[in-house]
């Protein structure tokens, strides 16, 4: 029996940025004090979530994965207590920005990254302007812990994501997010569907799945704010909520899991033997319709 203690955080978010590392860290330490090994942070949690307004001078907030200041501090951490800790930052690389995660081991390794693949961009929601679409494709990470994948927040709307990771043999599904109220209307809350589709996830894919989102208001510069409706959950291996934050509270969650026993139950049920990749050819488009091979009769001369 491999037994594994996970645990999701959640957090308010300011532009005191140290102040964001030590509440960040201080839940980290929370965590590992009530025994997991395994600890997901929020999105972007060093800064407030900027991507309210299209400002030229957020982009100077990107810093290159190399020698990065944040991950390094947060690679001591997870040495110290012994953690696997994915780490999310805002990335530069060359002339490009990405919405990034570095995967830090229990020893400190950080063991590669991770740019978020499926970039949003709608009122309040503009990470187009900031962010240009992952192209380190989906992926997964043997750590001390397990194998591990992780998607970020808007990844988390794809089945696509999360099957690919079930099927590079991840045995946990992570998702830090940074999700809340929409500028445009105020009657909508998402929260119940957010959490449903991650649900579906954990079920469809038979693992645990974590879900860490930031709580508070946020004022934007050009009148708009979002609030961020927290409710952090963990789910179990068909779906279940194990346990959830709630929408306004500082929250350090964490349950159980017995890894062997759930891949034995992953094997026999039977929903990767069954599948048929064969028909699902209209997932290679956008439009839904099957790409076609071209025959020699058809290519021009």
């Amino acid at each position: 029996m491999r037994s594994l203690t996970v645990a999701a955080t959640q957090m308010r978010c300011d532009w005191n940025i140290e102040g964001n590392i030590a509440r960040a860290e201080a839940l980290v330490r929370e965590a590992a004090g009530r025994g997991a090994k395994l600890i997901l942070l929020q999105e972007l949690f060093e800064t407030p979530y900027f991507c309210q307004d299209q400002l030229h001078e957020f982009l100077d907030l990107a810093k290159p994965f190399e020698g990065n200041r944040l991950i390094a501090h947060f690679a001591r951490l997870a040495k110290e207590l012994g953690v696997v800790l994915p780490v999310s930052f805002f990335e530069r690389a060359g002339q490009a920005t990405f919405n990034s995660l570095a995967m830090v081991d229990a020893d400190g390794e950080v063991l590669g990254l991770y740019r978020k693949s499926h970039i949003p961009d709608g009122p309040g929601y503009t990470e187009k302007f900031y962010f240009s679409p992952g192209d380190t494709g989906f992926r997964v990470w043997d750590t001390a812990v397990g194998r591990i994948g992780v998607g970020i927040c808007w990844d988390q709307w794809f089945p696509e994501c999360a099957r690919t990771m079930a099927l590079l043999g991840a045995e946990v599904l992570l998702y830090p997010t940074a999700i809340g109220s929409e500028p445009h209307d105020s009657g909508l809350d998402s929260a119940g569907h957010w959490q449903r589709v991650m649900q579906g996830h954990a079920g469809a894919n038979l693992m645990p799945l974590i879900a860490s989102n930031r709580i508070g208001r946020e004022e934007g510069r050009n009148g708009t704010s979002i609030t961020f409706y927290g409710s952090s959950f963990i789910a179990g291996p068909t779906g279940e909520k194990v346990t959830e934050a709630g929408r306004d509270d500082e929250s350090v969650l964490t349950a159980t899991f017995d890894l062997d026993g759930i891949a034995r139950q992953r094997q026999s049920w039977g929903v990767f033997r069954d599948r048929r990749p064969d028909l699902y050819r209209p997932l290679l488009s956008l439009d839904g319709r099957a790409p076609t091979r071209t025959s020699a009769s058809d290519r021009s001369i």
